[in-house]
């Protein structure tokens, strides 16, 4: 039997809940401008024109679904509150590290590629507060609207010494139809996803085991609620895969610990690591 390795490594990122099996197309803009179309969510939540979900990112595993937006026991964000509420300083940067991230996400049909269909674009804070200042805006106002909505233009720019892309985000100087084609207006109405069909939410106890794993190094050993109670030794922590962000942070570890341990005197490399990786995680919350 012939073996389908393409097939052997979807099967695997869906068993690791990256995605579910769904024709969800995604729309990654490359530097340069682009025109696009965004076309309202079926059955929008609160009537928001966009959807939003939060997700963590914790070592090497893809953006995990934060249980807690859907109204469910979250560990991580139990995690969080606990060492908030510490008082410690170190317990502070390290909740701050453990914080969902946001990612909104809005069907759009490319110009110049209409024959791809609906796809779906997700963005981050500062595009997604731009994107609703259009709503407000006595010169635009409905951007979706399929008759009388306007396109955005999308700019991609790279800035010299800067690790992410710059994106820009403008109407069109004039509405216009999202398409003269009823026939071709409802396929795309007809086809547009469901958010929840993107990614699989991870169970508590899948979480517990990630997060158990990430503050032991990857090498197993106590488990989340003994490392809460003090009881836990931290040893070093793998890379940081944030949205294709990778850096290091290895902190010290002792023998007697009862919280997330930061060597008071950190050599100079380990400093430089530290203020990379804090910086980097501003640039993420902060990203376009």
């Amino acid at each position: 039997m012939a073996i389908d390795l393409e097939a052997i490594k979807r099967r695997v990122a869906e068993l690791s809940g990256v995605k579910r099996t769904s024709s969800v197309q995604l729309w990654k803009p490359t530097i340069g401008e682009h025109k696009i179309r965004c076309l309202p969510w079926k059955n929008s939540p609160d009537g928001q024109p966009f959807t939003e979900r939060w997700f963590y990112y914790i070592g090497e595993n893809a953006g995990i679904l934060s249980p807690k937006q859907f109204g469910k026991p979250d560990p991580i964000d139990e995690l969080v509150k606990k060492l908030y509420s510490s008082g410690k300083p170190d317990d502070r940067t390290l909740a701050k590290k453990l914080q969902a991230k946001m990612r909104c996400y809005t069907p759009v049909i490319v110009r110049g590629q209409e024959d791809k269909g609906v796809m779906v674009w997700a963005f981050g804070k500062i595009v997604y507060q731009r994107m609703l200042s259009f709503f407000l805006d006595d010169e635009v106002g409905d951007i979706l609207s399929p008759t009388e909505g306007f396109d955005l233009k999308v700019t991609l720019s790279q800035s010299p010494g800067k690790q992410f892309m710059d994106t820009m985000v403008d109407p069109a100087r004039r509405p216009s139809k999202l398409h003269e084609d009823p026939v071709l207006l409802q396929k795309w109405t007809d086809s547009i996803p469901n958010i929840d069909d993107m990614y699989r939410p991870k169970t508590y106890q899948e979480i517990e085991g990630i997060l158990s794993n990430w503050l032991n190094g990857g090498t197993g050993g106590p488990s989340v609620e003994e490392y809460q109670g003090g009881g836990a030794v931290r040893g070093e922590s793998p890379k940081d895969n944030l949205d294709e962000l990778a850096s290091e942070l290895k902190p010290t570890t002792t023998a007697t610990v009862v919280a997330p341990v930061v060597d008071k005197k950190p050599k100079a490399k380990e400093e430089k690591k530290s203020s990379t990786l804090d910086a980097a995680f501003e640039d993420l919350m902060n990203e376009d």
